[in-house]
């Protein structure tokens, strides 16, 4: 039995390792069994940590958000960095491996914004830059047709997360067939790895970004069918991103494949004897107003292998639409100056995975709408087909604000009525919101950029100081299901944008991934 002189040795032991940086409470504990106890004691609960920089400078700003998430005690299990486009991202990617090192996931994407906290401030920041001419990114390198310096800025996200295994799996796509992506293998990597750390073979939580010269709306489709309900799955359609994965076993050649899409995956460790549990939880505000009647696709032809030109009929009547002149008549209609007008299509398909939870599962994607000439419409994507049912949609500034306080509400039930801190009592035992990630949309009005942070107030305003951290995108991923939404079940089809399918794909809007820690009960 340890005496009260020992004691207080421990304490005061404890008290000056718990103030380190994370590279010295390293050391710290590998210098005794002792030593070695007394961190794992510190490290005891799950945690984030997130910083954000705007130097001009590049070695500057990833120095200063590495110092900053690596000052106080942390043993990072995966890393998120989301970079200006004046940065280069390919030496971005290597200082952060370089200061993590070889057995961390870490996935490093180009962004149009990002927001975070201020590194040296501790300001909450939303940074939208402006594209004023297109941009062209190849994958791994930041190409421009300006020399501003606006687009200047890092926000860096790790995380420890016991009781969790955590690693990069990427959406293969060979060179050698460049029209075959490998969606099978894609999703059978992340059943593998799940299983083979798990007792199960859907994860707990993805997050995704996938290349933005691809359509993923296939593949949410198709992890949809083929995970859990309760999988919550986020991210950024839109993204130039590389990627390592932590397992040097696991080595993808980039001289054979392109990467489509890349998952941090999120699975239960069957073997860890951490016995608190962690929860992702997905929150979303949209922005996007369904309006008119339901329509039918009636031919559908695929162009340039990247969009689609289809003939549509009013429900009940046989006569084909004139499109452009339906189109003119929608924009006359709509209240935003610049509308983005889409059409829902409610895909459905029969579950053949073998899951628990078999039967007919249906889904609604949205498809941007480019145009109109005489009878066909022209909209961003494929895989509609003759048949399916379909609405418009158009982006709504004023719903996008709105909805924004829809999201604050939905966030915090996670938070007891007489909190005052991010903790929240749940059986008797409290619930800590650990921090989160959003993912909005680089298209929403400049109405909302007047009103300041409005993206990050419903985490930071329900949960002041977590960490936190969000990109600016174009494709806001958002699936989940269940106990792991807390958007509420009255909120009529039409706000959440889903009708009786579910949306994962989302537009015009923000997606809010919460994560929360329950310790075991004593």
């Amino acid at each position: 039995m340890a005496t009260g002189f020992a004691l207080a040795n421990e304490d005061l032991l404890q008290n000056i390792l718990s103030r380190l940086p994370a590279l010295s409470f390293a050391s710290a504990a590998c210098v005794s069994k002792s030593w070695n106890k007394v961190c794992n004691r510190i490290l005891s609960r799950p945690k984030l940590s997130s910083a954000l920089s705007l130097s001009p400078s590049h070695h500057v700003a990833v120095e200063e958000v590495l110092n900053k998430v690596l000052s106080e005690p942390i043993r990072p299990h995966f890393a998120i960095a989301c970079v200006g486009l004046q940065f280069n991202l390919t030496a971005t990617h290597q200082l952060i491996a370089e200061k993590l090192g070889s057995r961390i996931p870490i996935i490093t994407n180009a962004a149009t914004g990002i927001i975070g906290r201020d590194a040296g401030t501790n300001e909450l920041r939303e940074v939208k830059w402006e594209i004023l001419e297109e941009i062209g990114l190849d994958q791994g390198e930041n190409n421009f047709l300006t020399d501003q310096l606006d687009y200047c800025g890092i926000v860096l996200v790790i995380g420890y997360v016991p009781g969790l295994k955590v690693d990069a799996i990427p959406l293969l796509r060979p060179k050698t067939e460049p029209r075959v992506t490998m969606v099978d293998k894609f999703l059978k990597d992340i059943r593998d790895y799940t299983a083979s750390v798990s007792d199960c073979t859907s994860p707990d939580g993805i997050i995704l970004f996938g290349d933005q010269r691809i359509d993923l709306k296939p593949i949410l489709a198709e992890m949809d069918y083929g995970m859990h309900e309760e999988t919550v799955i986020v991210g950024d359609a839109s993204a130039c991103f590389l990627f390592k994965s932590g397992d040097d076993s696991r080595i993808y050649d980039g001289n054979s494949y392109f990467f489509d899409a890349v998952a941090l995956v999120f699975a239960r460790d069957k073997s860890d004897a951490f016995k608190g549990e962690i929860k992702f939880h997905l929150a979303l505000s949209i922005g996007v107003l369904p309006f008119g009647p339901k329509l039918k696709a009636v031919s559908v032809r695929i162009h340039n292998s990247d969009c689609s030109w289809l003939t549509a009929r009013m429900e009940g009547y046989q006569e084909i639409l004139d499109s452009e002149g339906l189109l003119e008549d929608i924009n006359d209609q709509i209240d935003d100056e610049y509308p983005y007008l889409y059409i829902g299509v409610t895909h459905q398909r029969e579950r053949s995975i073998g899951l628990q939870n078999s039967g007919s599962r249906s889904h609604l994607a949205l498809y941007e709408v480019l145009g109109g000439s005489e009878e066909y419409f022209a909209v961003d994507g494929i895989g509609i087909k003759p048949g399916e049912s379909f609405i418009f949609y158009h982006s709504d500034s004023d719903t996008a604000s709105s909805s924004s306080g829809n999201a604050f509400e939905d966030i915090s039930i996670l938070k007891a009525a007489n909190s005052t801190d991010h903790h929240c009592t749940s059986r008797g035992v409290k619930k800590e919101v650990l921090g989160g990630l959003i993912f909005s949309c680089c298209s929403r009005s400049e109405s909302l950029a007047a009103r300041g942070n409005v993206e990050s107030l419903p985490l930071s305003n329900n949960f002041p100081g977590i960490p936190l951290a969000g990109v600016f995108c174009a494709g806001e991923i958002g699936r989940g299901g269940g106990s792991a939404s807390l958007i509420r079940q009255e909120e009529n089809a039409a706000e959440v944008c889903s009708m009786s399918s579910r949306c994962f794909l989302h537009h015009y809007s923000t997606v809010y991934l919460v994560m929360s820690y329950t310790p075991p009960l004593v």
